[in-house]
């Protein structure tokens, strides 16, 4: 099969097909005349050496040729799209571009409610999409790839070509039931040592930075549950015997805080920083530029992070 010189036109109609099955509906959507949907059809057909799509009950079916070749038609004219939108006149209330934002669940739950509404008021015709990531250093996989165009979370490993902007500054609280027999005083050590804890580890590990901090101290304490769903935390502690420690904007933004004591652990712990992360060879478009701005700003204390990289 020879793919010299293909008109890009019939990707086109190939990708609005595989998303309307339907040649009225996929005609409409790419603003295509009924014959001239046809006759992409009956070329791609021709070209590709297969059906392509079938008529079925409920409009036309995909073949498993069209199915493989959906995602990375896709993707390709994403791409494309993009690369011709990042041009040197950046008008976000016209623009139509498409971009992408990974987040980790912390971020994710106060941030996209902000952003999404900033980007109604300023740039309704930009298409979000959101990808979730767990590990730190995933952001750089995902950034190198181009899977994403920047990534809101803990700080991933340094490299030089990803560039970061501090965003946030979470600060770890223990939390017990509003009625636990050590609720209302101080929390002290050996008391904190003495109850079964629960861990928060996006990650899925059992070790967390509590259990560092004591161990440096020859000290361990006891896990009575794991999981990794910090937000699931606040209700869980509110209804048992276990202690917790989370960060702070967790509690504050659970609605269990009315049902829980919190207290400052009794020791000494790290705050968590959250950064902006894109990558070296976007950080001149303008698009991303304007971007990076609308997600620093869309957090509390939000503030200009196109050149104040760390």
């Amino acid at each position: 099969m020879d793919l010299h010189g293909i008109d890009l036109n019939l990707l086109v109609a190939f990708d609005a097909l595989m998303a309307e099955r339907s040649v009225t509906h996929a005609r409409t959507r790419i603003g295509r005349t009924q014959p001239a949907m046809s006759a992409a059809l009956s070329r791609l057909r021709a070209l590709l050496r297969d059906e392509l799509f079938v008529r079925g009950p409920h409009g036309l079916q995909p073949t498993p040729h069209a199915l493989d070749l959906a995602e990375p038609i896709s993707h390709a004219l994403t791409e494309i799209q993009r690369t011709l939108e990042f041009t040197q006149v950046f008008d976000p209330s016209t623009s139509t571009a498409s971009l992408t934002l990974g987040l980790s669940d912390h971020p994710a739950f106060f941030l996209l409610p902000r952003l999404l509404e900033s980007l109604r008021k300023t740039a309704p015709g930009i298409t979000l999409s959101v990808r979730n990531f767990t590990n730190r250093d995933d952001a750089i996989s995902m950034l190198d790839s181009g899977e994403v165009d920047m990534t809101v979370g803990v700080p991933p490993t340094a490299t030089g070509r990803i560039l970061n902007a501090p965003l946030l500054e979470e600060r770890f609280v223990c939390i017990l039931r509003k009625d636990h027999p050590a609720a209302g005083k101080q929390l002290d050590l050996k008391t904190f040592l003495s109850l079964s804890h629960l861990l928060v580890s996006p990650e899925n590990e059992r070790f967390g930075v509590v259990d560092a901090t004591l161990a440096k101290q020859g000290l361990k304490r006891r896990l009575a549950l794991t999981l990794p769903h910090m937000y699931a935390a606040p209700a869980l502690v509110a209804s048992s015997d276990m202690i917790a420690t989370i960060m702070e904007g967790v509690v504050a933004a659970s609605g269990q805080v009315e049902r829980l004591d919190v207290q400052t652990p009794p020791i000494e712990l790290d705050s968590v920083q959250f950064t902006l992360s894109w990558h070296r060879r976007n950080d001149t478009h303008l698009a991303q530029r304007w971007f990076r701005d609308s997600v620093a700003a869309a957090f509390p204390n939000g503030r200009s992070a196109v050149h104040e990289t760390i």
